[in-house]
């Protein structure tokens, strides 16, 4: 695994740029990441480019050794743009623009700056397609980050008229799929649809999906156009995008299709602190992060992309944009780096090589400080690039376990979630939280991808069944999991004819009859477990596997298919992993609290998050906080 860093070299005076990339090769960084910040450097005014700061920092950079993924700058358009095409901004649900000073002030439906997209990232890539120094081109900056995917102006309206023309046809089809016959919401025509805001109660929930499924293709597309000029001027090289952390406005996977690597942001602690994580949980991994956070988006974005994968912006220090933003216990960021190394991660890239002084992130860590002194980190990347060199690539086989993700049931339940508690990517963690602490590799899979071979498949919730998965899962032989919710929605966002489970109940034979969602604090303690938040009440020839205590049904199985009817909280996951698992003749692990461990197909790694030392029995080792243990296999 490579090591690399984020350096901005219009930020620093250009006498610095040579002594700071002979530190880089010395600290056992190889990558560079540069420019998707640099419009205004690149284009100080309109039409006029400046190319000579930025073909001497690339040549620098490549004179020290170091290659360098340079990045498309429209996250960033200049203000003389935002100006010109003052339309171009996105408007947010309220109604006000998103205007310019800071980033991602652009919509992605805006044709005139797609155009302009268009002229920069090909004036880009026609400099730069076969410099020897790039190795890797990255598209924009983190898409959607800032609340930044949906957009209601007037450019994403008319383009979302035109989604829903070649969607359906016609309006009366458009009036069907949505109901709209309800509250008399019917349309004449594709001209007198709206976008979902600024209604006076909540808007048609099939409106609501359409308009996501829209906005999520609009991020595709846009992708797409760059990837298509840099592949033109620009073959063989490849191309990636930055994904973030617990994000799920647009599918990742149809992205991922049109990239050669997925990559994406990597801040444990932020992401600890910004989410649901409870209040122990935060204190007790305050400093190294929940085991599974880091984890849970390697296997994520592996999926995203043909199983190659990165991490394009790795945590060195405190971050400045979490409610809190506590420094990393010593250790972590080596450990940190070491973990995406054990999920197959081609290279791991820093954020940022020097703390900037000045401007919104000049809270945030680098590997330096702003004085060009060592931050705490330097010495641990150092000690990661030795050991990474010294085990060599790792590479990873087909896990035992699938885990099926789905943006779209993101956004089904975010829409309508019937309860405040149910939170679909909290679902989906703790399922894969579950697996993990029994020491299993995971697979997260799109709905679309092919689920022969695993030994267990878990689908956490899958409101809406795509064409052909109910077929898929009952071709399986190994044991199947189906979370609370599924198959209980049409693609049309209806409940199907015949109630939930829908097209699911082909393969395992039961009517969901009525659902109910449950108050923080409302629990029914049952043995072994605890229904909170969320129940189903079901109607099946099938004798319940786990009932509650006054009988209902809360786990149902038909041969190897298994469906959960409650929210299922830590112990009845615990509880089916274990099952699932001796039936199909998996082998777990008792991990101690904290104690996590990933193969590949030549190491074992075990890695200690707890903040205090653990003995881990089946090593015989007693590891340290924050570290980790790596032996052949």
């Amino acid at each position: 695994m490579k090591l690399g860093c984020c350096y901005y070299p219009e930020h620093w005076p250009e006498d610095m740029w040579a002594e700071d990339a002979r530190r880089m090769a010395e600290m056992g960084l190889s990558l560079v990441r540069i420019g998707e910040f640099a419009w205004s450097r690149i284009e100080p005014e309109p039409g006029q480019y400046d190319w000579g700061w930025l073909d001497r920092a690339i040549d620098t950079l490549h004179a020290a050794g170091l290659k360098v993924i340079l990045g498309t700058p429209t996250a960033t358009p200049p203000k003389w743009l935002v100006d010109r095409m003052p339309d171009m901004v996105a408007i947010d649900e309220q109604g006000r623009p998103r205007g310019f000073g800071s980033r991602r002030h652009y919509c992605f439906s805006h044709e005139g700056y797609r155009q302009e997209c268009r002229r920069i990232v090909t004036a880009l890539a026609e400099r730069y397609g076969k410099h020897p120094a790039i190795a890797i081109w990255q598209t924009d900056n983190e898409y959607g980050c800032h609340d930044t995917v949906l957009s209601f102006s007037a450019a994403a309206v008319s383009a979302f008229r035109g989604w829903l023309a070649a969607r359906y046809g016609t309006p009366e089809a458009l009036n069907e799929a949505w109901g709209n016959v309800f509250w008399s919401m019917e349309y004449r025509s594709f001209a007198e649809v709206d976008a979902p805001h600024l209604t006076v109660t909540e808007a048609n929930p099939a409106h609501w999906l359409d308009y996501r499924r829209f906005a999520s293709d609009q991020v595709a597309s846009f992708n797409r156009e760059q990837v298509d000029i840099i592949r033109a001027h620009s073959p063989g090289v490849d191309i990636t995008h930055n994904f973030m952390g617990f994000f799920t406005e647009f599918d990742h996977h149809d992205v991922g299709r049109d990239i050669d690597v997925a990559t994406w942001d990597s801040y444990p602690l932020g992401f600890l602190e910004q989410f649901w994580c409870s209040s122990d949980e935060k204190a007790a991994y305050m400093r190294q992060g929940h085991p599974d956070i880091a984890a849970f988006h390697h296997d994520l974005y592996r999926g995203c992309s043909k199983g190659r994968w990165g991490v394009m912006e790795q945590q060195p220090g405190p971050v400045n944009w979490a409610r809190f933003n506590p420094a990393p216990l010593p250790g972590m960021v080596m450990l940190w780096t070491l973990e995406a190394c054990a999920h197959g991660a081609e290279f791991t890239s820093y954020f940022r090589w020097r703390q900037a002084p000045f401007a919104q992130e000049q809270m945030h860590a680098g590997l330096l400080r702003p004085d060009s002194s060592e931050a705490e980190a330097a010495d641990e990347v150092r000690d990661a690039a030795a050991v990474a060199a010294a085990i060599g690539p790792q590479t990873t086989a087909q896990a035992p376990v699938a885990l099926v993700f789905s943006y779209e049931a993101a956004w089904t339940i975010g829409i309508q979630p019937q309860g405040q508690s149910f939170r679909y990517l909290e679902l989906v963690f703790e399922a894969y939280s579950a697996l993990r602490q029994r020491g299993l590799n995971v697979d997260i899979l799109a709905p679309s991808a092919a689920l022969a071979g695993y030994k267990m498949v878990v689908v956490p919730t899958l409101p809406i069944i795509p064409e052909g998965f109910a077929e898929k899962l009952a071709a399986l032989s190994c044991p199947v999991l189906l979370g609370p919710r599924s198959g209980s929605k049409t693609e049309s966002f209806s409940i199907p004819e015949g109630l939930a489970p829908g097209d699911l109940r082909e393969a395992i034979p039961l009517t969901v009859t009525r659902v109910e969602s449950l108050r923080d604090g409302v629990a029914e303690e049952v043995a072994g477990f605890t229904v909170t938040r969320w129940r189903e009440d079901v109607a099946s020839d099938l004798a319940p596997e786990l009932s509650d205590g006054a009988g209902r049904g809360v786990v149902y199985r038909h041969g190897t298919m298994r469906y959960c009817a409650i929210w299922p909280d830590r112990a009845l996951l615990a509880l089916l992993v274990e099952r699932m698992a001796d039936e199909a003749g998996v082998a777990l692990l008792d991990l101690p609290e904290g104690i996590r461990e990933r193969r590949t197909a030549s190491h074992v790694f075990t890695f200690n998050y707890a903040a205090e030392p653990v003995f881990v029995p089946h090593i015989g080792e007693l590891l340290a906080p924050a570290s980790w243990h790596i032996a052949p296999r």
